[in-house]
């Protein structure tokens, strides 16, 4: 079995291109996961294929990664509009990560939206690949109505409902057909010296050559050629199917990609790259053959293989699967997904298969007590099958707090839980991570005394408390004279000092502060390490109340990954978030995108993931990391302390 991905932005006619190509020579077979992958199955040119047909959303990009990681090529399909090609950026990235021999097909050629080499052009912006055109449109006024072929030259008429017909070229288009295939030669001949000699010496090479030429290409990954048509009116669809057919790579050329150098050839078996849980069965994980033999209960991973079957129709498989057969296994929560498995090891997948960082937090909220007893167990099993998705929890109150791509994401999060799990939740913003300090030092005399019969409770304890400089923390000194405090109380002084530390008088932890012990009193009796370490608490506690308190914000350092058409206007976005622009540098990794670096508030960055979906048409993501707390002050610092702040007990 052949297997190719279809990838690319959402409204591009994907599921309509893999239908049109499954239909060419007789009946598919079609499932769906719950999470919008599709695998289609279907026979063409005397082979089995399957067509792995992936959600078009960003927020599910990370299933056209893991795609990717089970296909011997991929069809990037995509908008004839030159203004769009910025929505292929993020698949475009992620097929040069992989490896992944690639054709772009521009779909919906029958909607005049711009000249093909302008929309040629706008793809070369996102991709270090040399775009090969491999056909020119043959049109008719401001309609296209076929297409030459550059290499074989011959010319084909669409027809509605029926098999393209062969036509001559007509003349007006010969001049323009005839510039395109010597660019399109001109290409090759750089990775082939015959053909180099070839045109050199004003030779008119072969077809057949060409082909050939063409087809070792696209397997070594050299270039990416561009087809086009309509799938919708089944335009372009044979002549796309055969160039998979004949040019594509084979199962043996992705085992070898997999391999690299992380991985031993030989050794591999099968590659997972989907899972999703169904209602009374379990995990369900979807992988690809890389060797032979695997069937019920064979070793893999280190523990034998569930149930085998196929996934269009969910049958057992008969006999082992073959390299190349895609297949689903149950019974089998062994296996993660995405992962390249041997007979003793379930491997991490490359790192390109890393999704981007979920820029979506909120706090789920069981509705009943049973759900809440479940929601920890199952958000555990849900992020086994979703990459995108991070479970942990919130500081402070310990609720389960999940990081979502965006809010599609989250949505059919909460719709698994609920159909699949029955553990209904709403969700909520978290709470943001605040702190307190002091602005001014404060000098206190605190006596505990407590006598309720027996031995007493005494502790005298003078101390110093002033602020330290951002970012030093809590410190503790003792400068005590003469004894007047014994030695082995002073650390019982210390704890108490850190307790107080836990909640300040506006109701959050306090930080950089310094305390210092500068005298007391003991009692030979009553003194001990429960009467320092409260005298210790009770007084801090005090000298903080009396030190001007004032109220911390934390502040992250954000890297917003974005295609450069979009990097001017960020400055805008961040700055209206009253965050500071840091500068932002050409991602060398990925051609035509850029990485932006600003310090942004942390209470802003939920506003911040809305305003750069809305302004990169949910392209852009970033990362954060904490980097500072800084003073709030005014009427905000008193809002956020009326509705957050939880001041201390006396």
């Amino acid at each position: 079995m052949r297997c190719f991905a279809v990838l690319g932005p959402s409204q591009t006619g994907k599921s309509t291109l893999v239908a049109k190509l499954a239909a060419l020579e007789g009946t598919a077979r079609k499932t769906v996961s719950p999470y919008g992958s599709g695998l289609t199955e279907f026979e063409f040119g005397n082979e089995s294929w399957c067509a792995i047909d992936t959600p078009g959303t960003n927020e599910a990009l990370a299933q056209a990664q893991d795609a990717l990681l089970a296909s011997d090529a991929c069809i990037l399909c995509v908008s004839p509009a030159p203004e769009e090609a910025v929505l292929a950026a993020p698949y475009l990235r992620a097929i040069e990560a992989s490896g992944t021999p690639c054709i772009i097909f521009i779909n919906r050629m029958d909607e005049p939206r711009g000249r093909l080499r302008d929309v040629i052009a706008a793809f070369q912006d996102y991709t270090s690949h040399t775009l090969l055109l491999r056909q020119v449109p043959i049109r008719e006024g401001d309609k296209i109505v076929g297409s030459c072929d550059l290499i074989s030259e011959r010319a084909w008429r669409y027809r509605e409902g029926q098999p393209s017909s062969l036509i001559a070229l007509p003349e007006n288009e010969i001049e323009r057909e005839h510039e395109a295939r010597t660019e399109l030669l001109e290409h090759l001949s750089e990775f082939d010296d015959w053909l180099l000699e070839q045109l050199i010496e004003d030779r008119e090479p072969a077809s057949d050559a060409i082909y050939a030429i063409s087809a070792r290409v696209l397997k070594e990954n050299r270039i990416i050629p561009v087809l086009f048509g309509s799938a919708s009116h089944n335009n372009g669809m044979m002549r796309l199917m055969k160039a998979l057919r004949h040019e594509a790579p084979a199962v043996e050329a992705l085992r070898a990609r997999l391999a690299g150098t992380k991985f031993d050839e030989n050794k591999l078996l099968a590659v997972s790259f989907h899972a999703h849980h169904r209602q009374n069965i379990g995990k369900t994980v979807i992988m690809r053959a890389l060797g032979e033999g695997l069937k019920q209960g064979a070793m893999l991973a280190g523990s034998g293989l569930g149930a085998v079957q196929e996934p269009g129709t969910g049958r057992p498989l008969s006999g082992a699967a073959q390299a190349g057969y895609v297949f689903s296994a149950v019974k089998s929560d062994h296996l993660p997904a995405p992962s390249v498995l041997t007979v003793n090891a379930a491997m991490a997948p490359p790192d390109w298969t890393t999704p981007p960082a979920p820029m979506l937090e909120r706090i789920l909220v069981p509705e009943t007590e049973r759900d809440e007893t479940k929601l920890s167990a199952t958000l555990a099993k849900l992020v086994e099958t979703d990459r995108g998705l991070k479970v942990m929890q919130e500081e402070g109150t310990g609720a389960q707090l999940v990081c979502a791509q965006g809010p599609v994401h989250l949505r059919d999060l909460r719709k698994t839980l609920s159909e699949v799990f029955h553990v209904d939740v709403t969700d909520k913003s978290p709470s943001p991570v605040y702190r307190e300090t002091i602005s001014k030092p404060s000098n206190v005399r605190y006596r505990h005394r407590k006598q309720t019969g027996g031995a007493g409770q005494f502790a005298d304890v003078q101390l110093s408390v002033k602020p330290n400089e951002r970012g030093e923390g809590f410190t503790f000194a003792e400068t005590v004279k003469g004894g007047t405090v014994p030695r082995n109380y002073i650390p019982a002084v210390e704890a108490g000092a850190r307790e107080a530390m836990e909640k300040g008088p506006l109701g959050f932890q306090v930080i950089d502060v310094d305390v210092t012990l500068t005298d007391g009193q003991y009692h030979a009796v009553d003194s001990s390490d429960y009467a320092f370490r409260a005298a210790a608490k009770m007084g801090v506690r005090q000298a903080l109340s009396q030190a001007s308190a004032v109220l911390m914000q934390p502040v992250s350092r954000v890297e917003i990954h974005i295609p450069s058409v979009y990097s001017g206007g960020l400055v805008a976005i961040v700055s209206s978030l009253k965050g500071q622009v840091l500068g932002f540098d050409r991602d060398e990794t990925a051609k035509g995108w850029d990485i932006f670096r600003a310090l942004v508030p942390g209470s802003a960055l939920d506003e911040l993931a809305r305003s750069l979906r809305s302004a990169t048409q949910g392209i852009g993501y970033f990362t954060k990391a904490f980097d500072h707390f800084e003073e709030l002050y005014g009427k905000e610092a008193d809002a956020i302390v009326s509705a957050h702040g939880t001041p201390a007990a006396p």
